[in-house]
């Protein structure tokens, strides 16, 4: 196990996150599952039958100490730490009039604050392994949606993945945004009548880009349904 990379990932329990962490054990990973449901990721984990290639970590990214905690174990267990996918996050309906305050401070928080969190949380690792780190923004986050609050954020999170860029060059640590449109997942339930991404689809991009040699720094990815508007 010690010759196995390690990917930690935020909002392991569902969608992206879970298809992620089924995709990364298929290509010879270790994978650390972290979010705030230990009985979904104790489920999820139990699914993936992964044995001692699985922890569960769970933590809520808007709280530090629980971070640092869950990544302090996932170095614990397997000694190494070689990439983070920032995955946590949900979305809002549009609307400046939509939602209560308190959503739009539980979205803020996690989508933003949570994922700067988890830099902090697992950077020296990171920087140490010359490893990976990964977010996930969205096609709402390159151009502004009407009365999209959430849309705010994503573009918060793009940022964020160019400036810790920056910041790393020259360690050999990488930075890659992935940044889906409309993905099948239960806040798209209104979705137009076209074919969204599948979890899996996502999945498919983040092992891409870790799968790039050393050389090469995938800075974001851009991945749409065929035929979506905007």
């Amino acid at each position: 196990m010690a010759d196995e990379r390690v990917l930690f990932i935020t909002g392991a329990s569902s969608g992206i996150g879970a298809a992620t962490a089924r995709a990364a054990l298929g290509a010879g990973w270790s994978v650390a599952l972290s979010a705030r449901s230990a009985a979904k990721l104790d489920e999820l984990a139990a699914q993936l039958d992964g044995g001692e290639r699985v922890l569960v970590v769970p933590a809520d990214v808007t709280e530090w100490d629980q971070l640092e905690a869950a990544v302090e174990r996932t170095r614990e267990r397997f000694g190494r730490l070689d990439a983070v996918f920032a995955n946590a996050g949900f979305g809002a309906r549009r609307g400046f009039l939509e939602e209560s305050p308190e959503q739009w401070r539980s979205m803020v928080l996690t989508n933003v604050y949570g994922a700067a969190l988890t830099i902090r949380a697992t950077l020296p690792a990171i920087t140490a392994s010359r490893g990976h780190v990964l977010l996930t923004g969205s096609v709402a986050g390159r151009r502004a949606l009407p009365g999209s609050l959430y849309s705010s954020t994503k573009f918060a999170v793009g940022a964020m993945a160019e400036s810790l860029r920056q910041e790393l060059n020259g360690t050999g640590a990488r930075v890659t945004l992935i940044a889906p449109g409309m993905v099948d997942t239960p806040f798209f339930d209104s979705a137009p009548s076209i074919e969204a991404l599948h979890p899996e689809d996502v999945a498919g991009a983040v092992l891409w880009a870790l799968g790039q040699p050393p050389r090469v720094d995938v800075n974001e990815i851009l991945l749409r349904p065929t035929a979506q508007d905007g």
